[in-house]
């Protein structure tokens, strides 16, 4: 005798619930990262422009520093002078050898505050801090 299982005929359900959840949390956490990171780039500095600008990477361990027009360099919306910037640069340079470090220089203040703070870097044990530009059209 052939018995027939009841489970058989039941129709096969997803809880999207629990995925929906996930959506929306995700969501979330991607919105607060994004704007955190985004607070750096806004400050009012005006880029120069380059035949061989590169997109803006925004990784981990990449510390940005910026020149206003004044000369003065901020890092994570703090001024800082030339000896406080490698200071920075060398702690995090201890703590991570291939410490990423990127200069927005705006293009409206003089050269020599840009190269202050790029000697201050390669004092702090950069080898080849990144000069960000924006393309020229």
């Amino acid at each position: 005798m052939l018995l027939k299982s009841s489970k058989l005929n039941e129709p096969v359900s997803v809880e999207l619930t629990p995925m929906i959840d996930m959506v929306f949390l995700l969501l979330i956490f991607f919105l607060v990262a994004t704007t955190l990171r985004q607070e750096e780039r806004e400050l009012d500095i005006v880029l120069p422009a380059a035949e061989s600008a590169a997109p803006v990477s925004v990784a981990l361990r990449e510390l940005v520093i910026n020149v206003n027009q004044d000369g003065d360099a901020v890092v994570n919306g703090k001024t800082m002078d030339a000896e406080a910037v490698r200071e920075l640069v060398s702690e995090a340079v201890a703590v991570n050898p291939k410490q990423k470090v990127t200069v927005r220089g705006d293009r409206r203040t003089a050269y020599d505050h840009i190269a202050r703070i790029l000697d201050a870097c390669s004092a702090g044990g950069i080898d080849a801090p990144f000069l960000d530009t924006v393309p020229s059209n």
